[in-house]
């Protein structure tokens, strides 16, 4: 297994060995995995082309070494234990040896229909078990999956199949999501009627049995040609270099980017990172509340824990169903040891009340985990005190869709960890901060953009059939590093803040203020329950502030605004005081819970004749409210 860290002494070892000789330090954590034929040279990079290659020419399948390789020792403990959407139906568990076999099967039935080695094959699944099963058998056979969150519009779908110019398409009949079913079918007929030309088969697994519109051209039901399957296939033999996935992110303009990442260095980085950033111990029970759609979803439910040998939860539903206490009675009723989950979905409970997490026995938790966005300070205490009571570190990490993995982040009972910072770098990460004009800046007490200046296992390799944009975007703004688009602190310890993307830092007169530091401070007053701020164009400043404000508030007068002001002031300064403050019902959001600023940025600017495609929101309704209700 992958090495564990286990002080703060041994962090320290770990990582300077990693950056004085990154070769010999990931050729270790290589060989605790089973390899086919033995890799030739660890790495090769260069960061103009950009040319990235782990583990040259070694051999291996990433589904052996997450399934076989742990049979002889915990074939008959739960690999996968899903929770579904209703506390009212019935748990499933698969063991190691279990979901080895439903992965063979699910692989058999592939080679059935056609799919080889390089097929494409997209998936548009709820949070099952079928869906992570499917994903594996991909991976099994060599086939490429791309995984769509089963919430985005048909026209997105389409977009991303056609991309990646997919061969099948696996979805299911209904999603349960709280008291609505989903119709997901219907979504992939529509986007089949819009493109998906390449498509030959579209595999749908019964969930709900709801009835569904059926092509005997290209429909098959899973049961129909799973179920009768061999429970034996041989894993196919895959280069390092070979591609395990395409993720599309979802940039809001231009065609989707799909970030392509291969087998060899994503295994080691994933299960290293999740050993490292967990500290997952025998028999603990792991849950990441994250949808398989996202990267989070893909590292850290699916592979990195079955890398480690680990106890992974899925979960079906939402964190507000049936009640807001969902999510801290099925940590009770599981004695989940290590919760995972985004600041977006910590702030809505935050504001259902305290009595919800005070219901339930939490004593089990070891560890609690942040994603998708910095966790502003009052949610960190807030979690730290009634969901951790106190004793349960907090992780705030950091990364991206494009790093594979963790990429800095306090690690628990080892680092310390302060509020709003993800803190410090995993080993084999080489951050450094740089100017506008890409010079390191080495002092801590700094602020600059945030990029990387060697090459990690798990980063992206190419934005699928597009190699140049990849260079254009995360390679060409400095020379010789990968450019993270985050602009960052260091703090007098070294502690990274990331403080927003570069486009969401403001110049208010000469002075750069990140967004996220704006927002934490609007948010320390106790009737807000979420803000966005972005600039725009102000005559005598540069760039003035604009707050958009949810609140639960109802008098929304300019005493209100005041007292928000008051706040800013204290936490920040006279300077960061929002120049307009418009209340709102919510935030244009991404499905992974990202605020769309872009569209806020647009709003405030009085440029809202083209806001781009609003339909993979997870609230476009809120988009129109917003600019009825703007401050121009």
């Amino acid at each position: 297994m992958t090495k564990q860290i286990t002080s703060l002494q041994d962090y320290k070892d770990t990582y300077q060995r990693s950056v004085n000789d990154p070769e010999t330090f990931w050729a270790e954590q290589a060989d605790t995995f089973t390899w086919f034929s033995p890799y030739e040279k660890v790495l090769d990079w260069n960061f103009q082309k950009p040319r990235v290659q782990w583990f040259i020419n070694g051999k291996l399948n990433i589904t052996y070494n997450c399934l076989d390789r742990h049979l002889e020792t915990r074939g008959d403990q739960v690999a996968i234990l899903w929770e579904p959407n209703s506390p009212e139906d019935d748990v499933q568990t698969y063991t190691y040896k279990e979901l080895l076999v439903a992965v063979c099967q699910c692989a058999n039935a592939l080679k059935a229909k056609g799919i080889q080695k390089g097929d494409r094959v997209v998936f548009y699944m709820p949070m099952t078990p079928e869906l992570a099963i499917g994903v594996l058998a991909c991976a099994r056979i060599g086939a490429v999956h791309s995984v769509v969150f089963a919430g985005f519009s048909a026209q997105a779908l389409a977009d991303r199949v056609d991309d990646a110019k997919a061969k099948m398409i696996i979805c299911s009949d209904f999603n349960n999501r709280g008291a609505k079913k989903i119709p997901v079918k219907q979504v992939v007929d529509e986007a089949m009627d819009i493109g998906c030309n390449s498509v030959e088969t579209v595999l749908v697994h019964k969930n709900t049995g709801d009835a569904v519109n059926w092509s005997d051209d290209t429909d098959l039901w899973w049961h129909d040609i799973v179920n009768g399957q061999s429970t034996q296939c041989e894993a196919e033999v895959m280069d390092a270099e070979d591609m395990l996935f395409i993720l599309y992110t979802s940039g809001s303009t231009g065609k989707p980017k799909g970030v392509v990442h291969t087998c060899g260095g994503y295994m080691v980085y994933t299960c290293f990172s999740f050993r490292n950033v967990f500290q997952y111990k025998e028999g603990d029970i792991y849950w990441c509340t994250a949808d398989i759609g996202w990267i989070t979803g893909h590292s850290y439910i699916v592979y990195g824990p079955l890398l480690a040998g680990a106890t992974t939860m899925m979960f079906e539903g939402v964190p507000t169903y049936p009640d807001a206490g969902r999510f801290w009675q099925i940590c009770e009723k599981h004695k989940v040891n290590q919760f995972y989950t985004a600041p977006t979905a910590i702030r809505a409970l935050m504001a259902k009340g305290d009595e919800w997490p005070a219901k339930y026995d939490l004593s089990s938790i070891k560890l609690l985990g942040s994603v998708g966005e910095p966790i502003n300070e009052e949610a960190w205490h807030w979690y730290d005190k009634h969901i951790g009571k106190g004793k349960s570190p907090i992780i705030d990490t950091w990364w991206q869709t494009e790093t594979g993995g963790v990429m800095i982040t306090p690690l628990p009972n080892i680092t310390d960890a302060k509020p709003t910072y993800a803190s410090y770098p995993m080993p084999g990460i080489q951050p450094i901060l740089v100017d506008a004009a890409g010079n390191e800046l080495p002092d801590n007490n700094v602020e600059g953009l945030l990029c990387i200046k060697f090459p990690w296992p798990s980063m992206l390799r190419t934005t699928y059939g597009d190699h140049e944009r990849c260079r254009q975007v995360y390679f060409s703004a400095f020379e010789n590093m990968y450019f993270t688009g985050d602009g960052a602190r260091r703090d007098e310890d070294g502690r990274i803040r990331v403080i927003g993307r570069v486009d969401d830092v403001i110049n208010v007169s000469g002075h750069r203020m990140g967004t996220a530091e704006v927002e934490n401070a609007i948010n320390e007053h106790p009737n807000v329950i979420e803000s966005a701020v972005v600039g725009y164009p102000h005559d005598i400043k540069g760039q003035g502030i604009y707050a958009y404000v949810i609140t639960a508030d109802k008098n929304l007068d300019d005493a209100f605004r005041k007292e928000i002001l008051a706040v800013v002031t204290k936490e920040i300064g006279p300077i960061a005081k929002p120049d307009k403050i418009q209340f709102v019902n919510g935030l244009p959001k991404t499905r992974s819970g990202k605020i769309m600023r872009r569209i806020l940025r647009k709003i405030a600017s009085s440029d809202t004749s083209n806001l781009g495609d609003v339909s993979t929101l997870l609230n476009p309704e809120c988009v129109e409210d917003i600019k009825d209700g703007a401050l121009v």
